[in-house]
């Protein structure tokens, strides 16, 4: 089971949501802004309340920080389709690109 705990707000979560749509497995996001006990469980899980923060309990993989959660995303469960660029110019988007 892979949980995500975020925030809609977060700007950092808000790179990792797209991920989620091309990987090969299932992930249950807990938005904590909305349930109170995710929050808790959050800060019981991780030591603090910090989003994105994500549990890969199949891997044995707790991790904070958007770019770590994408870069494992990514490697452990690959692409489900071509990634999205959302830039017209030069940099293109971490979210779809890694």
């Amino acid at each position: 089971m892979i949980t995500l705990y975020i925030k809609p707000t977060c700007p950092f979560c808000r790179r990792v949501l797209p991920v989620l749509d091309r990987i090969s497995a299932d992930v249950e996001c807990k938005d904590i802004s909305e349930n109170t006990a995710w929050a808790a469980e959050l800060v019981e899980k991780g030591g603090k309340q910090q989003v994105p923060y994500l549990v890969d309990e199949e891997k044995g993989v707790s991790m904070y920080e958007s770019d770590d959660i994408i870069a494992h995303l990514q490697k452990e469960y690959g692409t489900a389709g071509k990634p999205r660029v959302h830039n017209a110019g030069a940099s293109v988007c971490v979210a779809c690109e890694g």
